[in-house]
């Protein structure tokens, strides 16, 4: 600190001025971009409501509405399903996409309930539904990560049996999260590469990677996870092209397995995937329950 005082003052008033001025232009730049990034995900990257219009008892299902508290003092809100002898005491933490709220997620909900029998926690990020706060891509993992921590305090969970799934912009906080605690296995639905890779298709001639550079980077995550993964995408999926999805497969270590869907877009998968969709997941679930994963 001394030697930077000192030749500091070995500066001539001329140059101090002009390095004030750059130190200066620079923080603002650095102002500059954190305001238009905070922009940009508010208009394209997050798409919540509030409003729920329904719950798991309209699938028959029996839940527990839960909160929990993030590390930056948000209350999120949620419904913990519990699981029956068909799950194998594997529980399923659902990270759902960048639209809408746990509400729209009822109907596969009961479904998955139905096939696999899984505990289920299924939350809103912050911002989303009841969940306080407001959406960031810094927010939802930490959303995530108290998710976690909750579940992991649940006397009837098992933290060793935990299985993160994630469904398009869920991917990409669940691959996150899975650097940070590793899970069982990890089941990502139409995820995406990147926000900048993302970016560039939606704005081919607009030099959008300077933003987005860094963001949400699943390709980049998805290279030091060990555990099991599943990738599954729609071959008609008009969102995130199904090229991400088999970029993010390479990129992942073994075991792994990618399940397309020849008649699934982006958010459909559940319902148009047929039986390709449900016996990838069955068959995944029952491998990793017995920890056998024969090679594709």
């Amino acid at each position: 600190m001394y030697g930077i005082s000192a030749n500091w003052r070995r500066l001539s008033p001329a140059t101090r001025v002009l390095a004030t001025a750059i130190i200066g232009l620079l923080l603002g730049l650095a102002v500059l971009m954190g305001f238009i990034w905070t922009q940009f995900e508010s208009r394209y990257i997050f798409f919540p409501t509030r409003e729920l219009e329904s719950d798991p008892s309209i699938a028959a299902l029996g839940y527990e509405e839960v909160s929990f508290a993030t590390e930056n003092r948000q209350i999120l809100q949620g419904w913990f399903i519990p699981g029956t002898s068909k799950g194998k005491g594997i529980t399923w933490l659902w990270l759902h996409g960048n639209g809408g709220n746990i509400s729209h997620r009822v109907d596969e909900l009961g479904e998955i309930h139905r096939r696999l029998g899984v505990n289920i926690l299924i939350f809103d990020y912050q911002g989303y539904g009841h969940s306080e706060g407001r959406p960031t891509e810094e927010g939802t993992y930490q959303d995530a990560r108290a998710a976690v921590e909750y579940l992991a305090n649940r006397p009837d969970v098992d933290s060793g049996k935990m299985v993160y799934f994630g469904r398009s912009l869920g991917s990409a906080v669940a691959l996150n999260l899975a650097t940070e605690m590793a899970p069982l296995g990890l089941v990502l639905v139409s995820p995406f590469t990147s926000v900048e890779d993302m970016a560039r298709l939606a704005y081919p001639f607009l030099p959008v990677s300077w933003l987005t550079r860094g963001r949400y980077d699943s390709v980049s995550r998805i290279r030091s996870i060990k555990q099991p993964v599943l990738i599954i995408h729609g071959l008609l999926d008009e969102l995130v092209p199904v090229a991400q999805g088999l970029k993010l497969f390479d990129a992942a270590n073994e075991p792994k397995r990618f399940q397309a869907l020849p008649k699934a877009a982006h958010n459909d998968t559940q319902t148009k995937g047929g039986t390709e969709y449900w016996d990838s997941l069955e068959r995944f679930m029952a491998d990793l329950a017995k920890g056998d994963f024969p090679s594709d």
